[in-house]
Protein backbone atom coordinates (compact mmCIF):
# COMPACT_ATOMS: atom_id res chain seq x y z
CA UNK A 1 0.00 0.00 0.00
CA UNK A 2 1.17 3.74 -1.04
CA UNK A 3 0.26 6.87 0.52
CA UNK A 4 1.31 10.51 -0.26
CA UNK A 5 3.83 11.66 1.98
CA UNK A 6 4.41 15.49 2.83
CA UNK A 7 7.99 16.68 4.08
CA UNK A 8 9.74 19.52 4.54
CA UNK A 9 13.50 20.20 3.07
CA UNK A 10 16.13 22.61 2.73
CA UNK A 11 16.31 24.56 -1.03
CA UNK A 12 19.41 26.20 0.29
CA UNK A 13 22.13 26.32 2.94
CA UNK A 14 21.70 29.30 5.77
CA UNK A 15 24.98 30.39 6.21
CA UNK A 16 23.89 34.11 6.84
CA UNK A 17 21.20 35.38 9.01
CA UNK A 18 18.07 34.05 10.18
CA UNK A 19 16.15 30.99 8.40
CA UNK A 20 13.39 32.51 5.80
CA UNK A 21 10.53 30.96 4.48
CA UNK A 22 12.19 31.16 1.09
CA UNK A 23 15.15 28.43 2.22
CA UNK A 24 12.67 26.00 2.94
CA UNK A 25 10.23 23.52 0.32
CA UNK A 26 7.20 21.52 1.29
CA UNK A 27 8.03 18.10 -0.83
CA UNK A 28 5.25 15.62 -2.12
CA UNK A 29 6.26 11.63 -2.88
CA UNK A 30 4.66 8.36 -2.81
CA UNK A 31 5.19 6.41 0.25
CA UNK A 32 5.15 2.25 0.42
CA UNK A 33 3.84 1.80 4.01
CA UNK A 34 5.15 -1.96 3.72
CA UNK A 35 8.44 -3.34 5.13
CA UNK A 36 11.13 -5.54 2.98
CA UNK A 37 10.75 -9.07 4.29
CA UNK A 38 13.75 -9.79 6.35
CA UNK A 39 14.50 -5.62 6.93
CA UNK A 40 14.49 -4.26 10.13
CA UNK A 41 13.08 -1.13 9.09
CA UNK A 42 10.27 0.29 10.69
CA UNK A 43 7.34 2.89 9.27
CA UNK A 44 6.22 5.54 11.97
CA UNK A 45 3.13 7.69 10.97
CA UNK A 46 4.31 10.61 12.79
CA UNK A 47 2.47 12.35 15.34
CA UNK A 48 4.44 15.06 16.73
CA UNK A 49 7.63 16.33 16.05
CA UNK A 50 10.13 18.88 17.72
CA UNK A 51 11.57 22.37 16.87
CA UNK A 52 14.77 22.91 17.70
CA UNK A 53 17.17 25.93 16.77
CA UNK A 54 20.24 24.06 17.02
CA UNK A 55 18.57 22.42 13.31
CA UNK A 56 19.76 25.59 12.03
CA UNK A 57 23.83 24.67 12.28
CA UNK A 58 22.70 21.93 10.79
CA UNK A 59 21.17 23.66 7.69
CA UNK A 60 24.88 25.35 7.38
CA UNK A 61 27.17 24.56 4.57
CA UNK A 62 29.84 24.19 7.21
CA UNK A 63 29.53 24.61 10.94
CA UNK A 64 31.97 23.35 13.53
CA UNK A 65 29.24 21.54 15.68
CA UNK A 66 28.06 18.83 12.77
CA UNK A 67 31.37 17.43 13.38
CA UNK A 68 30.40 16.82 16.94
CA UNK A 69 27.98 14.31 17.48
CA UNK A 70 26.10 12.27 15.17
CA UNK A 71 22.62 14.05 15.47
CA UNK A 72 24.21 17.26 14.53
CA UNK A 73 25.49 15.89 11.08
CA UNK A 74 24.53 18.32 8.31
CA UNK A 75 21.23 18.39 6.35
CA UNK A 76 21.59 18.06 2.67
CA UNK A 77 19.80 20.01 -0.09
CA UNK A 78 16.45 18.39 -0.93
CA UNK A 79 16.52 15.62 1.50
CA UNK A 80 14.36 14.85 4.72
CA UNK A 81 15.67 16.08 7.92
CA UNK A 82 15.52 14.21 10.73
CA UNK A 83 13.94 15.35 14.14
CA UNK A 84 12.71 14.39 17.63
CA UNK A 85 9.24 13.04 17.95
CA UNK A 86 6.54 10.67 18.40
CA UNK A 87 4.87 8.51 16.30
CA UNK A 88 2.80 5.21 15.46
CA UNK A 89 4.30 2.46 13.86
CA UNK A 90 2.66 1.76 10.74
CA UNK A 91 4.72 -1.45 10.08
CA UNK A 92 7.44 -3.12 11.61
CA UNK A 93 9.89 -5.45 10.46
CA UNK A 94 11.84 -5.51 13.86
CA UNK A 95 10.96 -7.91 16.16
CA UNK A 96 11.07 -4.71 18.76
CA UNK A 97 7.92 -3.07 17.10
CA UNK A 98 4.70 -3.78 16.12
CA UNK A 99 2.01 -2.13 14.44
CA UNK A 100 0.02 0.40 16.56
CA UNK A 101 3.05 0.93 19.13
CA UNK A 102 3.58 4.09 20.17
CA UNK A 103 7.13 5.08 19.59
CA UNK A 104 9.89 8.04 20.69
CA UNK A 105 13.03 9.32 18.98
CA UNK A 106 14.08 10.63 15.89
CA UNK A 107 12.03 10.59 13.35
CA UNK A 108 11.41 13.28 10.53
CA UNK A 109 9.61 16.35 9.06
CA UNK A 110 7.26 14.88 7.46
CA UNK A 111 3.84 13.24 7.82
CA UNK A 112 5.50 9.40 7.51
CA UNK A 113 9.11 7.76 8.81
CA UNK A 114 10.82 5.06 7.15
CA UNK A 115 13.54 4.52 9.93
CA UNK A 116 16.28 2.13 9.05
CA UNK A 117 16.82 -0.62 11.42
CA UNK A 118 14.50 1.35 13.93
CA UNK A 119 17.56 3.01 15.02
CA UNK A 120 17.21 5.48 17.50
CA UNK A 121 13.65 4.41 18.44
CA UNK A 122 12.32 3.46 21.69
CA UNK A 123 8.51 2.29 22.47
CA UNK A 124 6.58 4.93 24.64
CA UNK A 125 4.70 4.28 27.43
CA UNK A 126 3.03 7.32 27.76
CA UNK A 127 2.54 6.73 31.54
CA UNK A 128 -0.80 8.96 31.73
CA UNK A 129 1.00 12.07 30.34
CA UNK A 130 0.05 14.06 26.97
CA UNK A 131 2.29 12.54 24.06
CA UNK A 132 3.43 15.81 23.69
CA UNK A 133 5.29 16.17 27.02
CA UNK A 134 7.67 13.41 26.04
CA UNK A 135 8.83 15.75 23.03
CA UNK A 136 9.69 18.59 25.51
CA UNK A 137 9.56 18.11 28.85
CA UNK A 138 9.71 14.73 29.16
CA UNK A 139 12.28 14.30 26.09
CA UNK A 140 15.75 16.02 25.47
CA UNK A 141 14.17 19.36 26.24
CA UNK A 142 13.47 17.96 29.96
CA UNK A 143 16.61 16.17 30.66
CA UNK A 144 18.80 19.32 29.05
CA UNK A 145 17.33 21.32 31.52
CA UNK A 146 17.64 18.57 34.41
CA UNK A 147 21.44 17.47 33.14
CA UNK A 148 22.62 21.03 32.85
CA UNK A 149 21.48 22.16 36.06
CA UNK A 150 22.16 19.42 38.56
CA UNK A 151 25.56 17.88 36.74
CA UNK A 152 26.82 21.08 34.88
CA UNK A 153 25.95 23.79 37.66
CA UNK A 154 26.29 21.62 40.79
CA UNK A 155 23.69 23.72 42.66
CA UNK A 156 23.81 24.60 46.66
CA UNK A 157 20.31 25.14 48.02
CA UNK A 158 20.05 29.40 48.73
CA UNK A 159 22.74 29.94 45.68
CA UNK A 160 21.49 32.83 43.46
CA UNK A 161 20.47 31.96 40.22
CA UNK A 162 20.24 33.45 36.80
CA UNK A 163 18.46 32.40 33.33
CA UNK A 164 18.57 33.58 29.77
CA UNK A 165 15.50 32.48 27.24
CA UNK A 166 14.18 31.85 30.25
CA UNK A 167 10.29 31.85 28.98
CA UNK A 168 12.34 28.95 26.07
CA UNK A 169 11.93 24.74 26.19
CA UNK A 170 14.92 24.22 28.41
CA UNK A 171 15.23 28.13 30.44
CA UNK A 172 11.41 27.50 32.11
CA UNK A 173 12.28 24.09 33.30
CA UNK A 174 15.99 25.05 34.53
CA UNK A 175 14.12 28.17 36.66
CA UNK A 176 11.36 25.62 37.70
CA UNK A 177 13.65 23.02 39.00
CA UNK A 178 16.37 25.76 40.09
CA UNK A 179 13.13 27.24 42.39
CA UNK A 180 12.10 23.56 43.59
CA UNK A 181 16.01 22.94 44.79
CA UNK A 182 15.31 26.25 47.07
CA UNK A 183 17.69 28.79 45.00
CA UNK A 184 17.10 32.15 44.09
CA UNK A 185 15.95 32.51 40.43
CA UNK A 186 16.38 35.62 38.07
CA UNK A 187 15.00 34.92 34.33
CA UNK A 188 14.99 37.39 31.40
CA UNK A 189 12.90 37.23 28.32
CA UNK A 190 11.85 38.79 24.80
CA UNK A 191 8.44 40.03 25.73
CA UNK A 192 6.10 41.57 28.99
CA UNK A 193 3.97 38.72 28.41
CA UNK A 194 6.58 36.40 28.96
CA UNK A 195 8.01 38.42 32.14
CA UNK A 196 4.84 38.35 33.96
CA UNK A 197 4.38 34.13 32.85
CA UNK A 198 8.09 33.82 34.41
CA UNK A 199 6.94 35.17 37.88
CA UNK A 200 3.43 34.71 38.13
CA UNK A 201 3.01 30.99 36.64
CA UNK A 202 6.39 29.11 36.94
CA UNK A 203 7.31 30.78 40.73
CA UNK A 204 10.42 32.71 39.71
CA UNK A 205 11.82 35.34 42.15
CA UNK A 206 12.16 37.96 39.52
CA UNK A 207 12.38 38.62 35.71
CA UNK A 208 12.78 41.25 32.88
CA UNK A 209 12.68 41.85 29.52
CA UNK A 210 15.73 42.32 28.11
CA UNK A 211 14.69 44.74 25.34
CA UNK A 212 13.14 46.95 27.45
CA UNK A 213 17.12 47.39 29.15
CA UNK A 214 19.92 49.84 28.03
CA UNK A 215 21.86 48.84 30.15
CA UNK A 216 21.84 45.18 31.07
CA UNK A 217 25.22 44.81 33.23
CA UNK A 218 23.42 47.51 35.71
CA UNK A 219 20.37 45.37 35.68
CA UNK A 220 22.40 42.06 37.17
CA UNK A 221 23.62 44.35 39.57
CA UNK A 222 20.42 45.74 40.78
CA UNK A 223 18.82 42.01 40.60
CA UNK A 224 21.90 40.40 42.11
CA UNK A 225 23.29 42.84 44.94
CA UNK A 226 25.32 39.94 45.86
CA UNK A 227 26.17 38.51 42.66
CA UNK A 228 25.62 35.64 40.24
CA UNK A 229 26.41 32.16 41.18
CA UNK A 230 25.29 29.97 38.45
CA UNK A 231 24.20 31.72 34.63
CA UNK A 232 22.00 29.05 32.96
CA UNK A 233 23.05 30.14 29.10
CA UNK A 234 20.98 30.23 26.26
CA UNK A 235 21.89 32.75 24.04
CA UNK A 236 25.60 33.45 24.08
CA UNK A 237 26.49 37.09 23.07
CA UNK A 238 26.23 39.82 25.27
CA UNK A 239 24.27 38.21 27.96
CA UNK A 240 26.76 35.61 28.83
CA UNK A 241 29.86 38.88 28.95
CA UNK A 242 27.45 40.83 31.18
CA UNK A 243 26.44 37.47 33.24
CA UNK A 244 30.63 36.92 33.90
CA UNK A 245 30.80 40.24 34.73
CA UNK A 246 28.59 39.83 37.55
CA UNK A 247 29.15 36.36 38.79
CA UNK A 248 31.03 35.13 42.05
CA UNK A 249 33.93 33.01 42.88
CA UNK A 250 33.53 30.27 41.51
CA UNK A 251 30.63 30.35 39.85
CA UNK A 252 29.17 28.16 37.06
CA UNK A 253 28.34 28.91 33.68
CA UNK A 254 26.56 25.93 32.15
CA UNK A 255 26.34 26.65 28.11
CA UNK A 256 23.49 24.98 26.35
CA UNK A 257 22.87 27.15 23.76
CA UNK A 258 24.09 30.49 21.98
CA UNK A 259 20.87 31.47 19.71
CA UNK A 260 21.89 34.84 19.48
CA UNK A 261 25.67 33.64 17.96
CA UNK A 262 23.48 31.36 15.15
CA UNK A 263 22.36 33.71 13.23
CA UNK A 264 25.19 36.67 13.88
CA UNK A 265 28.89 36.31 13.07
CA UNK A 266 29.25 38.62 16.48
CA UNK A 267 30.90 36.19 19.11
CA UNK A 268 31.30 36.51 23.07
CA UNK A 269 33.63 37.96 24.50
CA UNK A 270 33.40 37.55 28.33
CA UNK A 271 36.45 39.00 30.20
CA UNK A 272 39.30 36.17 30.97
CA UNK A 273 40.39 38.00 33.83
CA UNK A 274 36.93 37.88 35.90
CA UNK A 275 37.06 34.10 34.86
CA UNK A 276 40.71 33.62 35.86
CA UNK A 277 40.48 35.33 39.29
CA UNK A 278 37.28 34.40 40.24
CA UNK A 279 37.66 31.02 39.31
CA UNK A 280 35.18 30.71 37.36
CA UNK A 281 33.47 27.65 35.12
CA UNK A 282 32.17 27.87 31.79
CA UNK A 283 30.91 24.50 30.50
CA UNK A 284 28.93 23.57 27.63
CA UNK A 285 27.25 20.62 27.42
CA UNK A 286 24.23 18.61 25.50
CA UNK A 287 21.97 16.25 26.36
CA UNK A 288 23.46 13.09 25.62
CA UNK A 289 26.03 13.42 27.86
CA UNK A 290 23.92 12.80 30.65
CA UNK A 291 22.00 9.98 29.50
CA UNK A 292 23.07 7.80 32.91
CA UNK A 293 20.90 10.36 34.52
CA UNK A 294 17.79 9.74 32.46
CA UNK A 295 16.47 7.79 34.93
CA UNK A 296 16.53 9.96 37.97
CA UNK A 297 15.17 12.95 35.66
CA UNK A 298 12.42 10.79 34.65
CA UNK A 299 11.50 10.20 38.50
CA UNK A 300 11.88 13.19 39.68
CA UNK A 301 10.33 15.09 36.59
CA UNK A 302 6.84 12.57 36.60
CA UNK A 303 7.10 13.26 40.30
CA UNK A 304 6.81 16.89 39.62
CA UNK A 305 4.33 17.00 37.21
CA UNK A 306 2.05 14.50 39.02
CA UNK A 307 1.83 16.56 42.10
CA UNK A 308 1.81 19.89 39.76
CA UNK A 309 4.68 21.72 41.26
CA UNK A 310 5.91 21.82 37.90
CA UNK A 311 4.48 23.34 35.00
CA UNK A 312 4.55 21.79 31.22
CA UNK A 313 4.83 24.79 28.92
CA UNK A 314 3.86 24.42 24.83
CA UNK A 315 3.30 26.12 22.25
CA UNK A 316 1.92 23.82 19.63
CA UNK A 317 0.81 24.74 16.03
CA UNK A 318 -0.66 22.04 13.39
CA UNK A 319 0.01 20.89 10.04
CA UNK A 320 3.45 19.59 8.67
CA UNK A 321 3.01 22.85 6.49
CA UNK A 322 3.74 24.78 9.12
CA UNK A 323 7.11 24.00 10.01
CA UNK A 324 8.98 26.42 8.53
CA UNK A 325 7.23 29.24 9.92
CA UNK A 326 7.07 27.64 13.28
CA UNK A 327 11.17 26.67 13.22
CA UNK A 328 11.86 30.63 11.92
CA UNK A 329 9.92 31.93 14.63
CA UNK A 330 12.47 30.39 16.91
CA UNK A 331 14.75 33.05 15.99
CA UNK A 332 12.30 35.90 16.43
CA UNK A 333 10.98 34.58 20.39
CA UNK A 334 7.40 33.92 19.33
CA UNK A 335 7.48 30.30 21.33
CA UNK A 336 6.41 30.00 24.87
CA UNK A 337 7.97 27.09 26.11
CA UNK A 338 8.51 23.93 24.31
CA UNK A 339 7.96 24.32 20.11
CA UNK A 340 5.96 21.29 18.95
CA UNK A 341 4.39 20.61 15.35
CA UNK A 342 1.32 18.22 15.40
CA UNK A 343 1.58 16.22 12.26
CA UNK A 344 -1.65 14.02 13.00
CA UNK A 345 -4.24 13.35 15.36
CA UNK A 346 -3.28 10.35 17.89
Amino acid sequence: MEVTNRYITIKTHINHGEPKESHFELKTAAFGLSVELGSNDVIVKNLYVSIDPYQINRMKSYSPSQKAISFAEGIALGEVIDAYGVGRVVASGNPKFEKDDLVVGFITWGEYSMIKDGNMLNKLDPMGFPLTYHVGILGFSGLTAYGGFFKVCKPKKGEKVFVSAAAGSVGNLVGQYAKLFGCYVVGCAGSKKKVELLKEQLGFDEAFNYKEEKDLKSTLKRLFPDGIDIYFDNVGGETLEVAVSNMNTFGRVAVCGIISEYTDEKRAAPDMIDVVYKRITIRGFLAADYMNAHADFMSTTCDYLRTAKIKALEDITPGVESIPSAFIGLFHGDNVGKKIVKIANE
